[in-house]
């Protein structure tokens, strides 16, 4: 097991990531709920699980240590501590009332960690509730969910990020998603490979901010989409947290359109090497940052003051902050059609397992072959079923260890 966790960038040889294997939760997605828990498909869950073994089987090839979430929070529910806060959020919804909520409450006491895990991930529906217990039982739908299921899951990125030795809790925006990261936030407070070494920052009751939209350009420098899932107050909550922490020393706030095919920043880029990024055409030149500093103290009983500049391209922003010449674009493809494809497609989302290698789609024929000419090695792994969620190799890892890239 590392000693130590955390990364200061996006392509540090990766040493250890959390993942989560489909299971049973994607399997309670229907065509009358699939919008309502993101999804734009029915996926196959087989073929997913498949494609997702696969994935992990390409990451262990390269020496890479994979977490399960599922297996972290089993162990983590071994402490009572640990079970009775997992049930008493589960159980928080104003819809169940206290006669349900009790009996609920008194089954979940009852189950094996296994089983619990089970139910928070997957979820419980009313008809699986044996006998009678109260009104709203009576009342809600056979096939209403007391505990909702967490399909997306899968992202592991969105609901934690590692800031160099710190990790950020983040705070999903889609009422399908909040659970999610009370799971995470519990795993890395009670889990004994985290408990007590683990410093955490921001928190899933704070402000919007999602994982998919923070990108650690280099060491000190962090890129937060602005969007769709991350609002302008959660990113400057965490620009003050990072800052006060010496986790960095600039923050670019990012806009992006608050669209489904933009929900997160890495869905139109992510970083392949130290000064390369594959970046989607179509919005490259208009994407804009705005760097934060920290400004002048105005006195010492007041928070620390940020320094917003005025917009810039992006690229330039980020090249300025990173202290390069240039941060080289390689387009999803120079055809637009084609490149709007291959972006819906997660063309964009890579996970680099260090600089110059990293895992896509192998769909995404043509931003692949871009990636190999610019010389970036390309791991290609299958994800028909696995893209259903709207969401790549990055988005379905959340790194717990990188190595720290040698210093310029």
């Amino acid at each position: 097991m590392p000693a130590t966790h955390g990364a200061d960038s996006e392509v540090g040889t990766l040493q250890t990531v959390m993942l989560h294997r489909p299971g049973p939760e994607l399997k309670r997605l229907t065509p009358r709920n699939n919008d309502k828990l993101l999804f734009d498909g029915i996926p196959w869950v087989s073929r997913a699980q498949d494609e997702h073994d696969a994935f992990a089987d390409t990451l262990r090839q390269r020496g890479v240590e994979v977490l399960y979430l599922t297996e972290l929070l089993t162990e983590t529910l071994a402490s009572e501590s640990a079970r009775n806060h997992a049930i008493t959020s589960a159980l928080s919804g104003l819809h169940l009332g206290d006669t349900l909520r009790r009996y609920l409450a008194s089954a979940l006491r009852d189950s094996s960690p296994e089983e619990l895990t089970a139910v928070l991930t997957a979820g419980i529906r009313n008809d699986e509730v044996r006998g009678g217990h109260g009104l709203v039982t009576s009342l809600l739908s056979p096939y209403d969910f007391l505990i909702d299921p967490l399909p997306n899951l899968l992202f592991t990125r969105d609901s934690s990020v590692w800031v160099r030795d710190r990790v950020a809790i983040t705070s999903l925006a889609m009422p399908a998603r909040k659970r999610e990261t009370q799971l995470t936030e519990l795993i890395y407070t009670e889990h004994p490979r985290f408990a007590g070494q683990t410093r955490k920052i921001h928190g899933w009751h704070n402000e919007h901010v999602e994982g998919g939209d923070v990108l650690l350009l280099a060491p000190g420098v962090i890129a937060v989409g602005v969007g769709e899932r991350t609002t302008p107050a959660g990113v400057e909550r965490l620009a003050r947290q990072v800052f006060d922490a010496d986790l960095a020393h600039t923050v670019l706030a990012v806009p992006i359109a608050q669209e489904r095919a933009t929900m997160h920043l890495d869905t139109v880029c992510t970083m392949v090497d130290v000064d390369k990024v594959v970046m989607y055409p179509n919005v490259a030149d208009t994407l804009t940052a705005i760097s934060v500093t920290v400004g002048d103290w105005g006195s010492a009983d007041v928070d620390l003051v940020l320094e917003v500049a005025e917009p810039e391209p992006f690229l330039v922003a980020a090249a300025k902050a990173m202290q390069i010449d240039t941060l080289h674009q390689i387009d999803t493809g120079l055809d637009p059609v084609t490149a709007e494809r291959e972006q819906w497609d997660d063309g964009n989302n890579t996970l680099a397992l260090a600089p110059r290698v990293a895992v896509a789609y192998e769909r995404n024929d043509e931003t692949n072959d871009r990636l190999e000419q610019a010389g970036i090695e390309v791991v290609r792994i299958a994800g028909s079923e696995l893209g259903s969620g709207r969401g790549g190799p990055r988005c379905m890892s959340c790194p717990i260890a990188r190595d720290p890239l040698p210093s310029a």
